[in-house]
């Protein structure tokens, strides 16, 4: 099958759907990558808060993109998950996962997938080499923790700890996980005791986010023994982050995954495969700058 750029030609117009992502990155780091390969590519924020709409106006909104001719978009919170029903195909990860973040139009038709797991596991495995995968708590059962607990699974984690604020949420998942990879994730509400016996910790909830400020947890459960590893990118050190270096531990920040997840949705968009390390350069630059205004 021929690559997006090659059926569409030169231009491409993409977009990223969400709440409260009015300074996502992820446009810029695809137009920018784009012009390195001869594309224009144009990436529309779609920003339902803005709007004060919900996760009910994705039937409308998919059939609109379908008809004006978008190449494909990303989808982040709240729709990773309400999208699936609306959707006429799945990649298997997406299936398994129960979360998509990227759909591709072919042929008129909406495909989804995941590239989050991806995205966070290229971050993990360059930034902590060698962490202690033996006892891993998780915070957060959405999207993005649906698709950071596989990746742990899939690369050797013994035990994850799931918590949400939505019980069954995290139950449902914890089921999904055990069913795949055997009976190596597990529910539970004694947040402090689990991270007692924890090597690390992932938190995937919008807490710290600009518009979400705080912390997901009293920082007296952290530990010099913990790793930490955040998704939220803006800010870029986040009050978690901060209060992790303070009590010794090792961090890794949500850029990372950022541009992990970018780079994957890149090559499903184009056909094209992404340079990583121009794309985190660039996303470094834009965080930069963001952060002096």
């Amino acid at each position: 099958m021929s690559s997006l750029g090659e059926r569409h030609g030169a231009k491409l117009l993409i977009g990223l759907i969400g709440s409260g992502i009015g300074r996502s990155l992820t446009p810029a780091m695809h137009e920018e990558e784009a012009r390195h390969h001869g594309l224009t590519v144009y990436d529309q924020l779609i920003d339902l808060e803005r709007e004060q709409l919900g996760v009910e106006v994705l039937p409308s909104l998919l059939r609109a993109m379908r008809t004006i001719g978008f190449a494909g978009f990303n989808v982040t919170h709240p729709c990773k998950q309400a999208i699936l029903p609306l959707l006429d195909d799945l990649s298997e990860d997406a299936r398994a996962i129960g979360a998509v973040n990227t759909v591709v139009v072919r042929d008129g038709r909406l495909i989804g997938y995941n590239t989050d797991t991806s995205g966070w596991a290229w971050a993990f495995l360059r930034s902590l080499p060698g962490a202690d995968l033996s006892n891993v708590v998780l915070l957060g059962a959405g999207g993005a923790g649906a698709a950071i607990a596989h990746a742990l699974m899939r690369h050797g984690a013994k035990l994850v700890t799931i918590f949400d604020t939505e019980q069954t949420r995290a139950e449902a998942l914890v089921d999904r996980l055990n069913q795949i990879y055997g009976c190596r994730a597990r529910s539970l509400t004694d947040l402090p005791a689990a991270l007692q016996a924890a090597r690390g910790l992932v938190h995937a909830t919008p807490t710290g986010m600009d518009h979400s400020p705080g912390l997901p947890l009293p920082t007296a459960l952290l530990r010099p023994e913990l790793w930490v590893s955040e998704i939220v990118y803006f800010p870029l050190q986040t009050e978690l982050l901060k209060a992790a270096r303070a009590a010794g531990c090792t961090v890794l920040d949500g850029g990372g995954m950022a541009v992990g997840q970018a780079v994957d949705a890149f090559r499903l968009f184009t056909g094209r495969e992404a340079d990583a390390t121009r794309v985190e350069r660039h996303f470094r630059r834009l965080v930069a700058a963001a952060e002096r205004l």
